[in-house]
């Protein structure tokens, strides 16, 4: 079993991974809140995770393993969108649920074991909110019940950060009810036409912090190994998870590792709506394959930020093409990738705090391996590996003839293309070899590369 090693935040340095229990290794991350589209952020954190996940179960086994990922599907955001269209809440998180789900699935992230939504565990938020006022270390006030930021000594000690800076560095709710400006809200009243639960401090909501403390210690207990998400969460969501879980389970660790993607730019700069560099998940898959933006994601470490670019995207495509074009060359060779050990060295660089891109290297170097092997032996050995190799990694999924067939800036749908194939096919039977160029050199001009091989001639999209 190789050792891993992660960018553990919570200490700020990489250091061994060690699980409380090799059997049931348990990891939470911070998943969407369901009021639009997925956008580029969302996906990136997503994908990291889920070669996390992948990885751990390469080296504990697939059986021992528990990953969880929650739904926020009562929040502001939410409120806002319904206010906005009409539309009822519970059509608009159906929905955007949904939508999430295809994109994810889009870019092969695998589903994890439990995806509680927020709304389904208020009970256990109420329970959370009791315990830290029992602890006195929250308070009621004008109908809110109110995290106490000065009743825990070393608050703030995930991000690090002086109670000045974390003043300044976040858009804190001012309220005279509250005794300090950092203290945070735990539970809410809800207005009317507001949804809302019963709860001993009368009708409403909980606050988001609440949200992801109570569904992790309910799937995966009040210590647990790994807490991920992206670097914009670390204060205020992570840090006040942080608190009000220690502070109501005293003598617990909470999650002992905290795992951090970078920030997203694109173009160099923060993603916006105003600077009109938005872009969602759905927009781009539409016009580029979903596995060339996943490779895109993890080509750069996750632990750095990461810049979107078109020109990065198109590479990406480039590269894949070069790994899907050496697979349809050993299509009809059967192997078993399911029961192939990876490559070592994609292994251990995956096990070096997630090093996709030397990882990535590897994958090109069995690429050419492949590529070079003449004996069908040979080939099977390689294309097992590449394949056992890629998938924990997510990549490769996909049967490359029809990679090269999926959507491009062609407009030539299949059954056209396979026509002209046919009619080509009887031009040459008939040594009307001008006709058969001629279809080709349509063909061509539409995105569509044909290839004759001693089985027929097969076409790809460019």
């Amino acid at each position: 079993m190789p050792e891993m090693y992660l960018h553990n935040t919570l200490k700020r340095r990489k250091e061994k991974f060690v699980p409380l229990d090799e059997k049931n290794v348990r990891m939470y991350v911070c998943g969407p809140t369901v009021y639009d589209r997925a956008h580029l952020g969302n996906a990136k954190s997503a994908v990291v995770f889920d070669v996390l996940n992948r990885v751990l179960r390469a080296v504990y086994g697939k059986d021992h393993v528990t990953y969880v990922s929650n739904i926020t599907d009562i929040d502001d955001k939410i409120l806002n969108k319904h206010q906005e269209t009409g539309r009822p809440i519970s059509e608009i998180t159906r929905e955007t649920y949904q939508w999430y789900l295809d994109d994810m699935h889009a870019l092969n992230v695998a589903d994890p074991d439990y995806r509680p939504r927020a709304t389904e565990f208020v009970n256990e938020m109420i329970e959370l909110v009791e315990l830290l006022l029992k602890n006195g270390h929250a308070y009621e006030a004008n109908g809110h019940v109110l995290f106490s930021v000065d009743s825990m000594p070393n608050y703030g000690f995930l991000s690090g950060r002086s109670m000045k800076e974390m003043l300044a560095g976040a858009r804190i709710e001012v309220a005279d009810y509250k005794k300090n400006p950092a203290d945070f809200i735990l539970w809410k009243p809800s207005e009317d036409g507001q949804p809302g639960w019963d709860s001993p401090w009368g009708y409403g909501r909980p606050g988001w912090h609440l949200e992801c403390s109570a569904m992790s210690s309910k799937y995966l207990g009040n210590s647990f190994d790994i807490h991920g998400g992206g670097a914009d969460l670390i204060f205020p969501h992570h840090e006040n998870e942080c608190a009000q879980s220690l502070c109501a389970h005293p003598g617990e660790t909470f999650a002992r590792y905290w795992v951090h993607a970078g920030m997203l730019m694109v173009d160099g700069v923060k993603m916006s709506k105003s600077l009109g560099n938005f872009y969602t998940v759905n927009q781009l898959i539409g016009e580029y394959p979903a596995e060339a933006l996943r490779l895109l994601f993890i080509s750069t470490h996750y632990h750095q930020p990461f810049n979107f670019t078109f020109e990065g995207l198109k590479q990406a495509k480039s590269v894949l093409d070069k790994f899907y074009n050496a697979l349809l060359k050993v299509s009809a060779l059967p192997v078993n990738a399911e029961n192939t050990r990876p490559d070592e060295r994609v292994l251990e660089a995956l096990c070096d705090d997630l090093n996709t891109p030397l990882a990535l290297s590897y994958l090109h170097e069995i690429v050419n391996n492949l590529n070079k092997a003449e004996q069908p032996e040979e080939q099977k050995k390689y294309k097992a590996v590449l394949l056992a190799s890629a998938g924990v990694m997510g990549l490769l999924y996909q049967d490359p003839e029809k990679w090269f067939k999926q959507g491009s800036g062609s407009t030539v749908d299949e059954e056209e293309i396979n026509r002209l194939i046919e009619e080509r096919a009887a031009a040459k039977k008939e040594k009307n070899y001008a006709r058969a160029d001629e279809i080709r050199g349509q063909l061509k001009e539409a995105g569509i590369v044909l290839e004759d091989t001693p089985a027929g001639t097969t076409w790809k999209r460019l």
